[in-house]
């Protein structure tokens, strides 16, 4: 769970595999907090999250990959149409830090806006915002997108 949302979110194996560990040591340093089962997904939902968000500001710069520099998923997924999912996986990933997050906790990690509120520490009706926002402004690149292919 810890590298999936930290590989979807960055798209880099790597860093997501360091992230993963600095996530992990963590835990070790603060296994004493946690309290139940749930308190420890809870908890490293949200610590991974958070490390997410801050290695993308670190960054000085965005590295550009092209479609087929992206390494496939480690299962097949079924998918009715992949050029549309991995269409639709670009412009996720072009979406801001916190709409990008709220999405992939959203529709990858399955989470409800009331667990994803709790983790990322915003009120529910921002969750849903952001959610609402991400979606149109995914339907009008997609819609931009399809619109040049067809041209």
């Amino acid at each position: 769970m810890v590298f999936g949302l930290a590989y979807h979110f960055l798209h880099d194996r790597g860093v997501a595999e360091e992230l993963a560990q600095e996530v992990f040591l963590e835990l070790h340093r603060h296994f004493g907090t946690i309290e139940s089962p749930r308190h420890l997904v809870f908890w490293l939902r949200k610590v991974t999250s958070r490390r997410c968000i801050d290695h993308t500001r670190r960054r000085a710069f965005w590295p550009k990959f092209r479609l087929d520099e992206v390494p496939e998923p480690a299962s097949p997924a079924l998918q009715a149409d992949p050029m549309l999912s991995r269409a639709l996986a670009r412009l996720v990933a072009s979406l801001p830090e916190k709409a990008k997050l709220v999405v992939i906790l959203r529709y990858q990690e399955d989470l409800d806006p009331a667990d994803i509120s709790q983790v990322l520490d915003m009120p529910v009706a921002t969750v849903k915002s952001h959610l609402q926002r991400s979606l149109a402004m995914l339907r009008d690149k997609l819609a931009r997108t399809v619109g040049e292919i067809a041209i």
